[in-house]
């Protein structure tokens, strides 16, 4: 079991790994070796999420999701296979720690009269500026 907060930890088998050939630099081992992880977990299918952060996870997942719901994470940033697997499953849980945290709902505030008239006496400025620009020969 993964625990990624209090009351939610995922259970193993719903990970599924497989492991690519990384690019980069790495010499001629680079070419021979499996040393990139990816990472695919089923959000849709997932019994170990609330359906609030199934939806949230989906948002910040973008492109890392794909249309039938899996989340796909690749590690490759270290040579090692093992560091790569850990890279891995902790993006993971830090992508599903910040799905679980609410979002603030927004107050819809209005604006004060100071900044209205401030905006109003802007635009009177920038009015006379450019009548100011017009061709016509003025008086000076």
């Amino acid at each position: 079991m993964i625990q990624v907060t209090n009351s939610i930890a995922l259970d193993e088998d719903e990970l599924q790994e497989s492991f690519i050939r990384a690019s980069g630099p790495g010499g001629q081992n680079v070419n021979k070796v499996e040393s990139a992880v990816q990472l695919r977990f089923d959000v849709r299918q997932s019994p170990s999420l609330p359906e609030d952060v199934k939806a949230r996870l989906v948002r910040i997942a973008g492109r890392r999701m794909t249309n039938d719901g899996v989340l796909i994470i690749t590690a490759q940033r270290f040579r090692a296979q093992e560091r790569n697997r850990e890279d891995a499953v902790a993006r993971l849980v830090e992508m599903i720690r910040q799905a679980t945290e609410r979002p603030k709902p927004r107050r819809p505030t209005r604006p004060t009269l100071a900044s209205k008239k401030r905006r109003l006496e802007a635009k009177g400025r920038r009015s006379e500026i450019k009548k100011g620009r017009s061709g016509k020969p003025g008086f000076d």
